[in-house]
């Protein structure tokens, strides 16, 4: 029943999608998979907006409710820049993690290079002025996110590159610096076969933390006769050893149901990037690209989540092959 109980944890926003190109306060193809925050009582949506020549910058806007009236700002945060190469193609799907120690938030994103898509790291404290620090994964890399706090004096990032052959798995990476990324090791593989997470998973939201460990939300590109289906998943990471893999569920939690979700620039597409908790309310608002086109949001209960992750199986490596 637990299993089963997944796929209704999130309910969709009834007023979804909760923003469109027609938003925007410049011309625009799309808008999706926002990197989500709470900032001085307010809901901040850092959105990927694809321009008219296909190409994505990150907007700011900001809501009172996180659902309603967002009000945008009418120049990009992040914008492609002639000083930065490795954007020459666009600025992509941001995480945003509140990084106490440096009293800012730290934004990873996608930086598209014309050799490919890498990880990009940038640093605010307003969402109104921002410090690029650069490049900090190498093409083909992508999904990424911080965790908010060090481990054992180094800092840990999720990420996802793509190989030549073969799955694509996560990995997780360490820096004493945030610059330098080393110790690199496979973190959860993609399954094999008919899965819904075979062949191709990535980071969603940032891990989030809880009593029972980082709680994680990742996608699951299933290939299928008529293109790939992205649908999200959770697992569960120890507190202290955010490498160790505790829960992964079986069941996929969201799939692709709604029009706006099955239809758009890419068919079939839940991407989550953002989420926002209010644990006095015990509510998980959930934020997410919808076909690569729309913005749209979904809500939980936040114990009702965490008590359907420590239900999951334990988590056992299901890859044949070299385990990186």
């Amino acid at each position: 029943m637990a299993e089963l109980r997944g796929r209704h944890l999130f309910v969709r926003y009834q007023g979804n999608p909760i923003l469109t190109a027609d938003d925007l306060p410049c011309p625009a193809n799309t808008v999706f998979n926002p990197g989500a925050a709470r900032v001085d009582g307010e809901t901040v949506l850092l959105l990927r907006v694809e321009d008219l020549r296909g190409i994505s910058s990150l907007h700011v806007a900001r809501s009172n409710d996180g659902l309603t009236e967002w009000r945008m700002e009418e120049e990009p945060l992040l914008a492609p820049d002639h000083g930065h190469p490795e954007e020459i193609w666009g600025c992509e799907d941001p995480r945003l993690v509140f990084l106490p120690e440096r009293e800012a938030w730290a934004i990873t994103y996608t930086a598209y290079s014309n050799r490919g898509p890498l990880v990009s790291l940038a640093m605010t404290r307003d969402f109104r002025h921002v410090e690029r620090l650069g490049p900090v994964m190498p093409p083909d890399d992508k999904d990424a996110a911080l965790f908010p706090r060090r481990f054992g004096g180094r800092w840990v990032m999720i990420h996802r590159p793509a190989p030549l052959t073969g799955l694509a798995h996560m990995w997780i990476a360490y820096s004493p610096d945030l610059r330098h990324w080393g110790d690199h090791a496979v973190l959860l593989e993609a399954r094999e076969g008919a899965w819904w997470d075979a062949g191709k998973i990535g980071l969603g939201p940032p891990p989030l933390a809880t009593p029972a460990g980082w709680l994680m939300m990742y996608h699951g590109a299933h290939s299928t006769a008529s293109g790939p289906i992205y649908r999200v998943g959770l697992a569960l990471l120890d507190l202290d050893h955010p490498e160790v893999v505790l829960r992964r569920s079986d069941e996929w939690v969201m799939a692709p149901a709604e029009q706006y979700e099955e239809i758009g620039d890419v068919d079939k597409v839940i991407f989550p990037n953002g989420w926002v908790l209010d644990e006095a309310a015990d509510e998980l608002v959930l934020y997410y690209g919808a076909g690569d086109s729309v913005v749209g949001a979904a809500t939980a209960r936040f114990s009702e989540v965490l008590d359907y992750v420590k239900k999951a199986p334990p988590y056992q490596h299901r890859r044949t092959g070299d385990h990186g």
